[in-house]
């Protein structure tokens, strides 16, 4: 696995979903004006920078003359894809918010490729972050969830590296803050899954999930290292103090690596990721969100 740089660059390929129009967004559309969000749905597949294509939607979420200029892009957990069930629900939630993209990480879903656990995701995060860009929005916020909330904390590390256009804010639900942690059952079951070839079999026919056999060479970025490179960018880390895989002393861990640009919500009660995620509290995240992005 490899540590390169997320890449900035998303194309829609010539195989988009059947039930849906290809969609290049452009800031322009029948009816609008030029810089304006588009008002429509899309679904197509994007490159991510090493050409593996990446199933992606766009929902145009709340219309109206008051309706904040920003897209979520929603980065889910392990084994989860743009269709699951708990993924659309947080989708419908943001949406009263601004703008959502979807998309399932490289082996999950109809995307291509095989997942990586968090190394090279982050490049499917950058396509997906390009393509919400060219809908023609003011802001982008990236959303990430358990894997996914690693994974948005690197990408807007990496971003801020290269100086190509980052989140302007990033909230990450349930994330590690180191990696190779196998301090909980539920993680020692995980590094089963992932490492060993009767897991990755059940990976991949018991949970739709395709992973890589390969090592990480070089280890990437841990979670923690990138939360202290975000700054000025706003960072909200959300996590539960029921959390079965991951201990407080992780979000702790990556609040404290923000510094003051961080902010740290320990929520009373709640599990792990998606699953555990309330509608109040996706509520809290969007008006958090519309509130710091700039």
């Amino acid at each position: 696995m490899s540590n390169r740089r997320a890449g900035h660059v998303a194309r829609p390929t010539k195989c988009p979903h059947p039930e849906t129009p290809p969609e290049t967004p452009s800031g322009t559309s029948s009816g609008t004006l030029s810089g304006t969000p588009r008002r429509t749905s899309a679904r197509t597949f994007l490159r991510a920078s090493d050409g593996v294509p990446i199933d992606a939607v766009y929902a145009p979420g709340a219309a109206g003359p008051d309706a904040p200029d920003l897209v979520f892009v929603v980065a889910h957990g392990f084994t989860g894809d743009a269709d699951r069930p708990h993924v659309r629900r947080i989708a419908r939630a943001l949406a009263h918010h601004g703008a959502v993209v979807t998309f399932s990480f490289r082996g999950h879903g109809a995307s291509g490729g095989r997942s990586t656990v968090g190394d090279r995701e982050v490049l499917d995060l950058a396509a997906a972050v390009a393509w919400a860009r060219g809908f023609g929005h003011a802001r982008v916020v990236t959303v990430g969830f358990s894997m996914g909330g690693s994974v948005v904390l690197r990408h807007a590390a990496l971003s801020g590296d290269d100086g190509g256009p980052g989140p302007d804010a990033v909230v990450s639900v349930s994330a590690p803050a180191r990696w190779y942690y196998r301090g909980t059952a539920p993680m020692r079951r995980l590094h089963w899954l992932v490492m060993r070839p009767t897991g990755r079999l059940v990976g991949r026919y018991g949970l739709r999930t395709r992973i890589h056999h390969r090592d990480w060479d070089p280890v990437p970025l841990s979670p923690v290292e990138a939360a202290g490179r975000i700054a000025p960018t706003p960072l909200l880390v959300v996590h539960g103090d029921r959390d079965g895989y991951f201990p407080l002393d992780h979000p702790r861990m990556l609040a404290e690596a923000a510094g003051d640009h961080g902010e740290l919500w320990v929520e009373p009660g709640m599990g792990h990721a998606e699953h555990a995620s309330g509608e109040e509290l996706l509520h809290r995240i969007g008006d958090w969100a519309v509130a710091r992005a700039g």
